[in-house]
């Protein structure tokens, strides 16, 4: 789901974030999350935007009134106790976006409450999943929105996800002022994955999945059909379009457009190949094809998106 849904929580002053640190000040999940929210804060004022820090023993004492509403900690940090992990939850669960950064996605989905929801976990707990029995759908990126559930990887992926955040709930200009205090050049957005988490999650329990889409990564430029890619990897089509389903919530051909799309835009971003030069690079041998599909999954064409690239600050 696009974070444009945040859109509806633009209008709203003073939008009030809950930020939960269940880990240590200085781990990296936290800083890379609160510090650019900080810098927002201080820039609008609290007359637009009220960011609230706590702890879980403080949380659990206030009185829940946010929109939005986040549990942060680094993947090594111990889980809460189950009373204390309830409570905190609950208060959590009362926002209108609600969600977890780090290990606090792993907390939430034990906890029953991201069945056949997208989520992004760090790939290094993906085999601490075995025991959850209401079934999240593990992708592979570095953030999700799905409904009213937000999920981040952590690590240097939180703050991506926080000026993602900025932007689509104060506009480019906010973000962009806090980019520059940042010295970030580049935000990644939701759609971009962690490098290694497909092969840590299925390189062992799932090699056919993991090779079928080693396969689609280094065929960009000219794309294999996906009966080719099931006969490559010794599957049927049928085979393999229901590991995809099952694992990645996704069918190969979709998949595999996505990752097309996702280098498309890197290139866009990242080089000065004009844009008919970024869609055969792509796979795309027809320009609107190539502008439709990029539309439909990032919410803008290939020419705004290098646009922006031109528009953003050095």
């Amino acid at each position: 789901m696009s974070f444009d849904t945040l859109s509806s929580l633009a209008q709203q002053r003073p939008l009030r974030l809950l930020l939960v640190n269940a880990g240590e000040a200085d781990a990296i999940t936290w800083a890379g999350l609160a510090q650019p929210l900080r810098l927002a804060a201080a820039a609008l004022g609290r007359d637009a935007l009220q960011l609230e820090t706590m702890t879980p023993a403080q949380v659990v004492l206030a009185q829940p009134n946010w929109h939005i509403a986040l549990l942060v900690a680094d993947e090594q940090q111990a889980p809460l106790s189950s009373e204390q992990a309830r409570a905190v939850i609950e208060r959590c669960r009362s926002a209108e976006y609600w969600g977890g950064v780090g290990a606090g996605v792993l907390w939430l989905a034990k906890a029953g409450l991201m069945a056949d929801v997208r989520i992004a976990l760090p790939w290094a707990l993906y085999a601490d999943t075995e025991d959850i029995t209401e079934r999240a759908i593990l992708t592979p990126h570095l953030f999700e929105l799905d409904g009213r559930h937000l999920s981040c990887c952590g690590g240097a992926a939180s703050i991506d996800f926080a000026l993602t955040l900025i932007e689509h709930l104060f506009g480019a200009n906010v973000q962009a002022a806090v980019k520059e205090s940042l010295c970030v050049e580049r935000v990644r957005g939701p759609e971009e994955r962690q490098r290694v988490a497909l092969q840590a999650r299925f390189g062992a329990l799932q090699p056919r999945l993991s090779e079928a889409v080693t396969l689609m990564e280094t065929n960009i430029e000219e794309p294999l059909s996906t009966d080719d890619i099931a006969n490559l990897v010794g599957l049927s089509r049928r085979q393999l379009e229901r590991l995809f389903k099952q694992y990645l919530g996704s069918l190969p051909s979709r998949y595999y457009l996505d990752l097309r799309l996702q280098r498309a835009r890197q290139l866009l971003l990242e080089t000065n190949h004009s844009i008919v030069q970024v869609g055969l690079m792509c796979g795309f041998s027809s320009g609107s094809h190539f502008s439709t599909a990029f539309g439909s999954l990032f919410g803008n064409t290939p020419r705004e998106e290098r646009q922006r690239k031109l528009a953003s600050p050095s």
